[in-house]
């Protein structure tokens, strides 16, 4: 078995490098005696449940769009419910094929997604519809297909918690948007705002220890 000549401690598994201390360990890999269990979940009900939380999604836009009208031109709320409802399609699709550090793949995605935004929206003359609708749609349908995935398809803590944590934090930046004055419709951001720390709220009542022992080890304290 495995060993770090700093904590002194017996390593299983295949780490190259202690956990604790991120010393380079000695001795040979052992493999686990316990057998391999495979994760199974219900495809069949976890989209279901993104196919309802979709349509949800796409009535309320388009109860939206009939309150605004068609304003702002070139990016309606209608299409904004569209790239919030692909962006969950597209997070639980990967959690699906990849079932691994779903939550930091969902982070990359609602950056990718809103730097594509801002920049298209400033190469057609900056009416502030991304930072107003789409940033605001993406993260929280993001948040919302996080939530609906971990809890569908019963991941570990340690495989999600931190980078789940940092989602809904990232949530909370179109309140930022929202404090400066840059968008032009408030309601978007402050679901946004409401959602990330409604989910940020759960986490702490529900994984509350977890987080504090998965961020006392990732930062080695």
């Amino acid at each position: 078995m495995k060993r770090c000549p700093e904590c002194s401690v017996a390593i299983e598994g295949a780490w190259t490098r202690c956990p604790l201390c991120n010393a380079p360990v000695m001795g040979d890999a052992v493999p686990s005696p316990l057998p391999t269990v495979p994760l199974t979940f219900s495809r069949r009900r976890l989209l279901r449940i993104l196919f309802l939380t979709s349509l949800v999604v796409i009535a309320g836009s388009l109860a939206a769009q009939l309150l605004l009208g068609h304003k702002p031109e070139g990016f309606g709320v209608l299409r904004s419910g569209w790239l919030g409802v692909t962006a969950m399609w597209l997070v639980v699709l990967m959690a699906v094929r990849k079932r691994r550090n779903v939550a930091k793949g969902t982070i990359y995605l609602v950056v990718l997604i809103g730097l594509v935004c801002v920049y298209w929206d400033y190469l057609t003359g900056w009416r502030a519809w991304s930072l107003t609708y789409a940033l605001p749609i993406v993260c929280a349908s993001s948040i919302a297909a996080l939530l609906i995935t971990v809890r569908a398809m019963r991941f570990e803590a340690t495989e999600h918690i931190l980078y789940s944590g940092l989602a809904a934090v990232l949530g909370l930046a179109p309140i930022v948007f929202l404090a400066f004055g840059w968008v032009t419709y408030p309601l978007p951001s402050a679901l946004c705002g409401g959602l990330s720390i409604f989910a940020l709220v759960l986490l702490q009542l529900a994984r509350g220890r977890e987080v504090r022992l998965e961020l006392a080890r990732r930062l080695h304290v």
